[in-house]
């Protein structure tokens, strides 16, 4: 049986690895219109850096290691200019050479392009580049070795944000700019606004809700009238499924030209498979069809296939989204649903914010870590979770992906039995506190209101108690509309709280007010804590904050 793979890195790599690990009878074609079929990706804003100092360490595998080990017939600098499936062909040309090979089984392993934005004069630019490949790092180093000194990244998501740090790192002054209000969308904006704040300290200059007019001569015209200087731009924008090659051979794509795969990654043409950032896969937590264009899902995928064509019995499940990335000395991850797409989606849900540390408070260094968990009001069963800190927050994340791929609720949360040492973490694990505030609230022990809330419910009468103390408030600024009784002191001023008023209670991170929202409750008021408090409400409002 012969074989043929379009496309290598993560999802065609791991096919062709997994089909010679099960059987050494079979024909492996891997065709890559690139000089590199096996290459780390994800690494090369690191490289950018200095981190990985080596150019070499980058290339995962070669044609001449991938022949001699696994007897893989690697073809790179290849491109596929059309698919026949009905005769079980492709044409591949290289070095201007057009060849047809036949395969019993195709496998579609694409990936995906850098999405280009429609800027004049961008396309006449010599000094504007993507970072999608080995090609595209080398023409930056050139350009770097050049000595710029100002650059400008299009797209604050996750691969505009590693590069700004490993330029700013360089020493270079880098300014971050996205259409967006946010960065990282992936995260909620309160969430994202702790990686804005990062960036910030670091030096990069960050201008959000702005788009590029015109680029001319290392000018930059932005939407507001101003113009910046650029000795070097990297787009940075995004990808979108490379599936321009499968729509011509009439394999159905879906959003965005995403392939349609089954369970099987069967395409709409028999024979004919595809997996990775190409392809559209279930989430599982909505059922639609969506893209997660990912380095995990791909690897999964490529053995999955391999599997499949080999007779075992392997399906595509789904996912649910799974990302994290660095800004300087702080990670930001999310997995699962965030809160743009439950409202897309048509999902009811609820919304808990904790903050705490990465391990035990009395124990030296520990660092802050803001979690959010979403979630089902009625069962619990978890839908979504973010995670900003220095440190523990791959650990956490990982913890919830699994908790929510598993179908969990909120109550299962408090019972995981976590490894526990004060230098390594808490006797009540993050994880574990979260679950039992969202327990809390699922069980009507509590009701919280949400930072964008506040001000409409001010408004309408609302009356916002701060529990915290006289010395945080100098120190930290007040929240407006606030009046301050310090939880310790709440009890002896209850006859001053008017009964006749929905009360909202706020401390530092919601833990006091949560305890001062049960005494009043317990002395026949109605009780909202405001989620996450002062510190998720001044992350996202921090012009609000009274000083």
């Amino acid at each position: 049986m012969r074989i043929v793979i379009i496309g290598g890195v993560a999802g065609g790599m791991s096919a062709a690895a997994r089909l010679r690990r099960l059987s050494e009878e079979t024909e492996i074609i891997v065709l890559d219109k690139g000089p590199y079929v096996s290459f780390a990706n994800c690494g090369l804003p690191y490289y950018l850096s200095g981190e990985i100092a080596n150019r070499e360490d980058l290339i995962v595998q070669s044609p001449r290691q991938l022949k001699k080990r696994f007897k893989i017939d690697v073809r790179t600098e290849t491109t596929v200019t059309e698919i026949n499936s009905d005769n079980h062909q492709i044409t591949a040309v290289h070095h201007g050479l057009s060849k047809t090979i036949t395969y019993d089984k195709l496998i579609l392993s694409p990936g995906s392009v850098a999405d280009k934005p429609n800027i004049p004069g961008m396309g006449s630019a010599d000094y504007v580049y993507a970072l999608r490949s080995i090609p595209d790092v080398d023409k930056i180093m050139v350009q770097l070795s050049q000595a710029p000194t100002r650059v400008a990244i299009i797209g604050a998501g996750s691969i505009g944000i590693e590069v700004a740090e490993s330029l700013i790192k360089r020493g270079l002054s880098v300014m971050l700019i996205d259409a967006g209000s946010q960065v990282l969308p992936f995260m909620d904006p309160e969430m994202a606004a702790l990686i804005s704040h990062e960036l910030s300290e670091h030096s990069v200059t960050l201008k959000l809700n702005t788009q590029i007019d015109k680029i001319d001569r290392h000018q930059l015209t932005l939407n507001d009238g101003s113009q910046i200087k650029a000795d070097l731009v990297i787009s940075a924008v995004g990808v979108r499924p490379n599936t321009a090659l499968a729509q011509a051979a009439g394999i159905k794509t879906g959003e965005l030209g995403g392939i349609i795969v089954d369970k099987h990654y069967q395409t709409s043409q028999p024979d004919v498979y595809a997996v990775g950032d190409a392809i559209l896969v279930k989430q599982l937590l909505t059922g639609q069809l969506v893209s997660i264009p990912l380095a995990s899902p791909a690897n999964r995928q490529g053995r999955e296939v391999a599997d499949v064509i080999m007779g075992l019995p392997r399906e595509n499940r789904g996912g649910i989204g799974t990302a994290i990335v660095r800004a300087f000395d702080v990670a930001a991850a999310s997995t699962g649903l965030n809160v743009a797409q439950l409202k897309r989606a048509g999902v009811n849900y609820q919304a808990v914010h904790t903050t705490g540390q990465n391990h035990a408070a009395f124990y030296p260094g520990g660092k802050p870590l803001s979690m959010k968990l979403l979630f089902e009001p009625q069962t619990g069963k978890l839908l979504g979770a973010q995670a900003v800190g220095e440190k523990s927050v791959d650990k956490q994340i990982d913890i919830l992906s699994v908790a929510i791929k598993s179908g969990m609720t909120v109550f299962d949360l408090p019972e995981f039995e976590l490894s526990y040492a004060p230098p390594f973490g808490s006797a009540k694990d993050p994880v574990n506190m979260i679950g039992y505030a969202a327990s809390n609230l699922v069980e009507g022990l509590s009701d919280n209101l949400q930072f964008d809330q506040l001000e409409g419910a001010i408004k309408d009468g609302a009356y916002l108690i701060d529990v915290r103390t006289p010395g945080e408030l100098k120190r930290d600024g007040k929240l407006p509309g606030s009046t301050n009784i310090p939880l310790d002191d709440l009890r002896d001023h209850l006859a001053e709280i008017p009964k006749d008023r929905l009360i909202i209670v706020s401390c530092r991170s919601g833990q006091r007010s949560y305890l001062a929202e049960r005494i009043l409750k317990n002395n026949g008021f109605k009780v909202k804590n405001l989620d996450g408090a002062f510190l998720v409400y001044s992350a996202a409002y921090p012009e609000r904050i009274e000083h």
